[in-house]
């Protein structure tokens, strides 16, 4: 039955529609499943100009910026634009109090002024095959889920080493619709990668949080990096000899503008959606889960908000730390609110009656699936309070302080015997450390820890918690009780972190069991280890094995559908319109933002709407350049009906040429919920117009040069 899948999807034919519809593809199946729909919706290229093994192709400029954006490549140079937040912590890293990039922006005036980024690198895919076959090979509906994935697991390390025999290349093995299909991505992986020019913060990331997930933006959201290779255009580890990267292929930039009802597409790297999960699961993501993980993140955004804005050094410090806690925060309420609008769980129920229809027409399909409604319904019945403490447990504790991060950093050292390993674990944690105490302010995170110890041990089911954290529950929170544990401990001190693992021991061991938060965390840990977290897994593989099974057979009973597989950070191609929508009664947004509407915010009372001296000079003077649209205005942003979700940040939105015309940074509020149910009359991805960056990177930051380097369409 597993194998039988593949030969199924194959046989799904294009349904054609005049708008675009729901759905991220896989850029090999273009060809049988959506070419005719692009074409008809006014793309003039071919699926082999998208995606081709045998020449190079759109594909060849797209890369994974990091390990979950998007990024593409505009000049012959390696020149690479990706979004502001994408680049965000590499421009932090590299600013401080005196050399502040975040507030003032970087642009280097030519190559010798890039900087390196350790760490970063961009993949390119050299190609994706489908290897349902090889990867199911002894995998029989018989066996056990446990019996299976160690089958598949074998079946995986073994693909890999054939595939890449005798490359430099890496490999991923994803699996397709909950693992009925699995696909093997090659990748060529670039390891130097510097940094050539961000805006401030005040262009990158206008409206800040006030407008993150919003429409109309205002947000220049971008910046540049570079590729740097070997002299053989291959790449190598960072050497100030390397030279900038020669690419296949790289996007030509249209600047022409385009219009509303233009074809539009966005080429990238989503990251997770969730299409095909039943009933209860929205429910429980809906009214339990979101609401927790909002609830919890409101206390530590709030104390980080207030601190961030006493001292320019904690600022910096927290800067990527709050942005990247703020945008999952936000998108979970916009999240629960668009599935509550929908009505989300009854739609899902009816469908499922529907379901379970088909099933019981067929004699061999009800032996099969039969019982698959009931066990999702006994499983999340089972589940929800233990997915509630993992929620806990991860929001509050190994998510939640600095100093909890830190501690089971550390408690690899304590249970590392071998003394080859734990001369390799003391590196990684030394060097940890440089990091951690550069991003560490002993009060914030004090405030921090503290809160989120409160909100742990007053809402975690007693059941949960360790017997000696309830009787002390009464206590935490308290001066008296911050005093003892975390003033009291060795791991808010960099010099005596570092003197304890100068020489670690068995003295050194006994010294860290000994610490107060250290001796915590583990208490609390061991007690989740224990009561809640064994019986999560099980309950979630056992999910799982029941969702390949759904799955499955949705497969079967859509056949001769054009069905879509959940985004897993691979790449794929999802295609709409340039075009606005109507969010509520009697409210009708446009699809263009301009600079004007820049100036109309601004507001010195309002942090995320202050806006540079310099942006406000050009617009008083009209020196806009040759970035106009038609009414003399510069856009900044439009909005679209592609669909889209986290990881294609940084994604080039296309015309109908292949031509570059604006960069994926967002979704619209109402549309939030479109990993879980799709909206199509509100459900935009958001871009920045790609006129509005050159416009920043000539006139405002005089950095024109680089558009020398790019092959611009007027």
């Amino acid at each position: 039955m597993l194998r039988q899948i593949f030969i199924l999807t194959a046989l799904i034919s294009v349904s054609f529609s005049t708008h675009a519809k729901e759905g991220m593809w896989i850029p090999t199946l273009l060809q049988k499943y959506n070419i005719d729909e692009m074409t008809q919706m006014g793309f003039k290229l071919s699926a082999e100009d998208v995606y081709s093994v045998n020449h190079a192709s759109l594909k060849d400029a797209v890369v994974l910026f990091g390990s979950g954006c998007t990024g593409e490549v505009i000049s012959d140079d390696g020149l690479l634009i990706t979004n502001h937040h994408c680049g965000f912590d590499q421009i932090r890293k590299h600013s401080s109090v005196a050399q502040d990039y975040l507030k003032n922006g970087f642009w280097a005036m030519n190559q010798s002024e890039e900087l390196t980024n350790a760490g970063l690198t961009v993949k390119f895919l050299v190609k994706m095959e489908d290897i349902t076959d090889k990867m199911l090979n002894k995998v029989t509906d018989k066996d056990e889920n446990v019996a299976q994935l160690d089958t598949t697991k074998q079946n995986l390390e073994r693909i890999k080493k054939e595939y890449l025999s005798g490359s430099s290349y890496s490999a991923d093995i994803k699996p397709l619709f909950n693992g009925n299909q699995y696909f093997i991505y090659i990748y060529e992986v670039f390891k130097d990668i510097r940094l050539v020019g961000a805006p401030p913060v005040s262009i990158g990331k206008f409206g800040g949080d006030t407008d993150n997930w919003m429409w109309p933006r205002h947000t220049g959201d971008f910046s540049l990096f570079r590729i740097y290779a070997g002299k053989d255009n291959k790449p190598a580890a960072y050497s100030p000899n390397n030279v900038p990267y020669h690419p296949k292929k790289f996007f030509k930039i249209n600047i022409k503008g385009a219009k509303e009802g233009d074809f539009t597409m966005v080429f990238g790297y989503p990251g997770t959606t969730q299409r095909y999960i039943p009933s209860q699961a929205v429910h429980l993501i809906m009214n339990q889960s979101d609401p927790a993980k909002v609830a919890i993140r409101t206390i530590k955004l709030d104390i980080w908000d207030a601190m961030m804005q006493t001292d320019p050094k904690i600022r910096i410090q927290y800067a990527g730390k709050y942005v990247s806690a703020a945008n999952a925060w936000k998108k979970w309420q916009g999240e629960a609110k668009g599935l509550n609008r929908l009505d989300a769980v009854n739609v899902k129920e009816k469908a499922e009656r529907e379901f379970q229809e088909w099933v019981m027409a067929d004699p061999e399909r009800a032996q099969n699936y039969d019982s698959v409604m009931e066990d999702f319904e006994r499983l999340y019945t089972k589940f929800q309070p233990y997915q509630l403490a993992n929620d806990y447990y991860t929001e509050c504790i190994q998510r939640g302080s600095d100093i909890f991060t830190l501690a089971a950093k550390l408690e690899t050292l304590e249970t590392t015997t071998d003394q080859i390993k734990l001369s390799t674990e003391l590196k990684k944690v030394r060097e940890y450390l440089i990091s951690y105490f550069r991003d560490y302010d002993s009060k914030t995170d004090e405030m921090v820890w503290s809160a989120l110890l409160k909100k742990y041990v007053e809402n975690v089911t007693p059941r949960f918690l360790p017997e000696k954290i309830i009787k002390l529950i009464p206590e935490i929170g308290s001066d008296k009780f911050i005093g003892k544990t975390y003033r009291n401990s060795l791991l808010t001190d960099s010099v005596k972190m570092n003197k304890l693992l100068a020489d670690f021991d068995a003295r050194s061991v006994k010294e860290l069991q000994k610490d107060p938060v250290y001796a915590l965390f583990k208490l609390i840990r061991s007690q989740y280890q224990t009561s809640a977290e064994p019986t999560y897994k099980s309950l979630n593989s056992a999910i799982e094995a029941v969702q390949k099974k759904y799955t499955e057979a949705l497969l079967q009973m859509n056949s001769g559908k054009k069905l879509m597989a959940d985004a897993n950070l691979t790449l794929r191609v999802a295609y709409g319109r340039i075009e606005g929508y109507k969010p509520a009664d009697g409210v009708t947004y446009k699809c263009f933002s301009t600079l004007k509407g820049v100036m109309e915010k601004d507001n010195l009372d309002v942090p995320d709407y202050k806006i540079p001296e310099r942006l406000k000079e050009l617009y008083r003077a009209k020196d806009f350049g040759p970035y106009i649209n038609e009414s003399g205005e510069v856009p900044v942003g439009f909005c679209a009906s592609n669909h889209t979700t986290g990881g294609n940040s940084g994604s080039p939105v296309l015309n109908a040429t292949g031509e570059l015309i604006g960069v994926n940074f967002d979704r619209c509020w109402e549309g939030t919920m479109s990993d879980i149910v799709y909206d199509p009359d509100q459900c935009r991805n958001i871009a920045l117009d790609i006129r509005y960056a050159l416009f920043v990177i000539d006139k405002f930051a005089g950095a024109g040069y680089l558009l020398n380097e790019m092959k611009i369409v007027k």
